[in-house]
């Protein structure tokens, strides 16, 4: 078992997925890098996961970054790739670029990437880097093909606009009594996605990364 099948086993039991592959011809790889796999929260498994481990208990900062450090750096080393990180690097990763190369995630009307299995849940915590080509399944369709939308009209405040993400208007938002329901069970836009729905996110998960966002 090689290549992504070998990747894929090891990562579900640490609830991530491999949500793409990147190659060389398509993106602006790394040196030394021929394909990039980005690898991705997997549903609500992954928040029970995490929230057993070390980094989750310690009540250190950033544990949800350490966690991914720990667990994708031991990936690398036992598949001879290089790990890389959406965080801690100057100047950062084209962590978004590189997910669009893939051809299995997209931009969404909104600009947020969506996944046809995370819909816009969609994160990254990190990617590893093989010096060989290694081929990932192309979906069938785009996940926003024949979709209704719902994600242009979610927001509240409408913060998200065909000049880009206005970050105060959500902050200010969520500083307000009405933005509780964003702040406590994840934004809006996200939520209103039908594969999000699908694929589902704790409460306690999204209250986590909204704090972080919003400290």
């Amino acid at each position: 078992m090689t290549g992504l099948a070998q990747l894929e086993a090891l990562a579900e039991p640490l609830a991530l997925f491999v949500a793409g592959g990147a190659q060389r011809d398509h993106a602006a790889l790394p040196d030394g890098v021929e394909t990039l796999l980005l690898l991705a929260p997997d549903g609500p498994r992954f928040w029970a996961a995490f929230t057993t481990s070390a980094e989750y208990r310690d009540g250190q900062p950033d544990p949800m970054d350490r966690w991914s450090r720990r667990v994708i750096d031991a990936l690398a080393d036992a598949l001879g790739a290089r790990a890389f990180y959406p965080f801690g690097a100057t100047p950062p990763w084209p962590f978004y670029s590189w997910a669009l190369a893939t051809g299995q995630v997209f931009a969404s009307p909104v600009g947020w990437l969506v996944h046809p299995h995370a819909g816009l849940w969609l994160s990254f915590r990190g990617a590893l880097g093989f010096g060989r080509r290694i081929d990932v399944p192309l979906p069938d369709t785009a996940p926003c093909s024949g979709c209704a939308r719902p994600c242009v009209t979610a927001c509240p405040v409408a913060a998200l606009t065909d000049t880009g993400y206005d970050v105060p208007a959500c902050h200010a938002y969520l500083d307000r009594a009405e933005g509780a329901q964003c702040l406590s069970h994840g934004c809006a836009v996200r939520a209103a996605c039908p594969l999000s729905q699908d694929h589902g996110r704790a409460s306690e998960q999204s209250a986590f990364h909204m704090r972080h966002f919003h400290r």
